[in-house]
């Protein structure tokens, strides 16, 4: 009866699958082969289990088709991860699994997928209408990718379609989305604007999608989302790193009006740092992850929902989550700067010092008190613990090959590779018919144009990343002076 675990968990050796490619990621050829080995052994997903969508597909599918691409790339950057008679099971498994979250997409009048799904039988009859904005809209990177290896229109088709119903939906008044939407009405039920949960992955999709696949008119809706964010959601002065004023900070807002909403941030929202790095906005990106390290500075932990205004926690636990270590890796990546390796080991040392438990790490149920709970979540090891080992590993063949990376919003590794960029079904994407509309040049552009990746210039780089009187600033805001 415990959704918020069960629902996640699928009963199909989640933890093993989600960390196939950090495994790969950290060089570990045999634990790598014996994993992969077990899992075409055992898993099976045809299971009376009903699963969140969203997470099967982040965290299962994308892992899936991670370890399926390291195993037969040819290269090989992490050592030889190939395995021996391999015959594309991992691929087969996806295929299986995104089948049977196929049903999802069906009856719904606005093709925003409902949220959960039963592996075995569809969509429960007592499903509900109403998914959230993150979940239904961050499904085309893995859908995507399995579509174009397998040659099949169909899974990235369905995600373009939820995506686009999406963004049909946003304001006309600010161009904001709210975080929760009736998928058979298409009327937003909840009506909140912000970063974090609900939210967070949609932005990092539609930047991540163009990035992988090339496709024009994601990037066009990224940076008209982009350009929004930074008219209604932020708050504070207009340059990070100068002028007078409060320090720059993303609030939760009403999508229609851009009134504020309420006084707290989550912490899934510290991801957003690392997506400022993807677009080359470095300088707001070192101003807000100093924001989210202040209050870890504080707790030693990220707590899962943080009252700025009381400089107190509203949802005191912290499951492990990995988002300000990935902020941390992608501005340690851009900047060079070691500040981000002294934030790394700050990270890792409370993690050995509160979460460490006798057989893996625990999810703090509270942050001050500093008591545990009985789960580590899957993310922790594909996502917490990979980012946290390539930030100190500079010699990774990440960094090293030659190949271009990018990872999913579950942290799954894959190699930004041409043939991803084919596809071949350009005619039958919904809305693809004005050929001239996709043919327009569009530019990767920062929307917050007074600051850039080509701002940070070599002299800064071994200063602190934000000068000491903005540090201090920070530090009094979330109570640490």
């Amino acid at each position: 009866s415990n959704l918020n675990i069960n629902d996640v968990l699928g009963n199909y050796s989640l933890t093993l699958i989600d960390a196939l490619d950090t495994l790969a990621v950290m060089g570990n050829s045999s634990e790598f082969q014996k994993a992969v080995k077990l899992v075409i052994d055992t898993v099976s997903f045809d299971k009376d289990s009903t699963v969140q969508v969203f997470e099967a597909t982040i965290r299962v599918l994308g892992s899936l088709l991670s370890a399926h691409i390291i195993i037969t790339d040819t290269k090989q950057p992490f050592g030889d991860m190939t395995i021996k008679d391999y015959d594309n099971e991992l691929l087969h498994l996806a295929h299986d699994l995104a089948v049977r979250l196929l049903p999802a997409f069906e009856n719904t009048k606005t093709g925003i997928p409902y949220p959960r799904v039963n592996l075995k039988k569809g969509v429960p009859p007592d499903s509900h209408n109403e998914t959230c904005t993150a979940g239904a809209g961050s499904l085309l990177v893995e859908f995507g990718i399995l579509s174009r290896l397998l040659g099949d229109s169909t899974f990235e088709w369905v995600a373009r379609r939820a995506v686009k119903a999406l963004w049909s939906l946003r304001s006309n008044n600010t161009g904001l989305l709210g975080n929760v939407v009736n998928i058979q009405t298409g009327h937003w039920v909840g009506k909140q604007s912000g970063l974090g949960a609900g939210s967070d992955s949609f932005y990092e999709y539609l930047l991540k999608s163009y990035i992988l696949f090339g496709e024009k008119e994601d990037l066009e809706m990224f940076n008209a989302a982009y350009q929004n964010i930074q008219n209604h959601l932020r708050r504070g002065r207009e340059a990070c790193n100068e002028g007078e004023g409060d320090p720059p900070l993303y609030v939760n807002v009403n999508m229609y009006t851009g009134q504020l909403m309420n006084t707290w941030i989550d912490s899934l929202q510290a991801f957003f740092p690392g997506l400022q790095v993807l677009i080359g906005d470095v300088e707001d990106a070192i101003c807000l992850h100093a924001f989210y390290y202040a209050i870890w500075k504080r707790y030693g932990a990220l707590p899962e929902r943080y009252n700025w205004q009381l400089q107190a926690p509203d949802v005191p636990f912290y499951p492990l989550r990995p988002e300000l270590v990935e902020s941390t890796y992608l501005l340690y990546q851009a900047t060079k700067n070691p500040f981000y390796l002294h934030v790394g080991m700050d990270i890792l040392q409370s993690l050995e010092k509160y979460t460490k438990a006798k057989c893996g790490y625990a999810t703090l149920h509270h942050v001050v008190e500093k008591t545990k709970e009985d789960r580590m979540e899957s993310f922790f090891l594909s996502e917490t613990c990979k980012y946290l080992y390539l930030l100190f590993d500079e010699e990774n063949p990440v960094h090293k090959s030659g190949n271009k990376f990018m990872f999913t919003t579950e942290g799954h590794i894959v190699s930004v590779d041409e043939r991803f960029r084919n596809s071949l079904w350009e005619d039958i994407l919904p809305g693809e018919e004005d050929s001239a509309h996709r043919a327009r040049a569009t530019e990767l552009k920062a929307a917050n144009f007074s600051s850039n990746c080509n701002r940070v210039p070599d002299e800064r780089r071994y200063l602190l990343p934000l000068k000491s009187n903005y540090m201090r600033q920070i530090d009094r805001m979330v109570g640490l002076i």
